[in-house]
């Protein structure tokens, strides 16, 4: 009996929907590699593109300028960060031990590549005007999508308390992830957050019937 070959299945072409969806992504994942590799001032639209694999005219068509470049790149990645979050918290427990636990988890989605992204970009908004209003919104979008799920395992303490931990958490984590890219003692990290841990499991439970 003869064996019929069959020939291999045509690749189902992409659509341009997708073609582009494809190319955005690469550029958001290669501004990212650029921030923390080389930081702003060495992130060149030029650089991204020949890291995306794209051309320098292609980035025109999805980002009006740089700085809408690099305030997207970084909400590409809080994204990510926020599903991880999500995904994390919810599976925490509730009461004193839960508390423990979200600030171990803040402490590492606000440290990192994130922290380093972020890091690079707020200081360079500090003397640039459009750049600072691209990235404000992204930073307060996070910022409140963490905090309604902080708020769920916070359970019965009272929300202007949930939110009072929540911020103080959020910037001690930010300021050792700061300390961390200065080359500090990751040691005295780690005593800071432990200790940060065990004062806000206490007033947790002392704020909770």
């Amino acid at each position: 009996m003869t064996e019929v070959t069959r020939a291999p299945a045509a690749k189902a072409h992409r659509t341009q929907a997708e073609r582009r969806e494809q190319t955005r992504t690469a550029l958001l994942d290669a501004t990212i590699d650029c921030l923390v590799e080389l930081g702003h001032a060495r992130t060149t639209v030029q650089e991204v593109c020949a890291r995306a694999g794209v051309s320098k005219g292609a980035v025109q068509h999805h980002f009006a300028t740089k700085a809408e470049l690099m305030a997207t790149a970084v909400e590409h990645l809080t994204t990510r960060l926020r599903e991880q979050l999500a995904s994390s918290l919810a599976e925490l427990p509730s009461g004193g031990r839960g508390v423990a636990a979200a600030i171990d988890l803040l402490w590492e989605g606000y440290s990192g590549t994130l922290s380093t992204a972020v890091t690079e970009l707020w200081v360079a908004a500090r003397t640039d005007p459009e750049l600072r209003a691209a990235i404000r919104p992204v930073d307060r979008a996070l910022g409140r999508a963490t905090l309604e799920h902080v708020t769920e395992v916070a359970g019965e303490l009272p929300p202007e308390r949930a939110q009072l931990l929540f911020w103080l958490t959020v910037n001690l984590t930010r300021g050792l992830a700061l300390d961390a890219e200065l080359g500090g003692d990751p040691k005295r990290r780690r005593q800071l957050l432990d200790e940060w841990k065990r004062i806000a499991t206490m007033l947790y439970e002392d704020a909770t019937p």
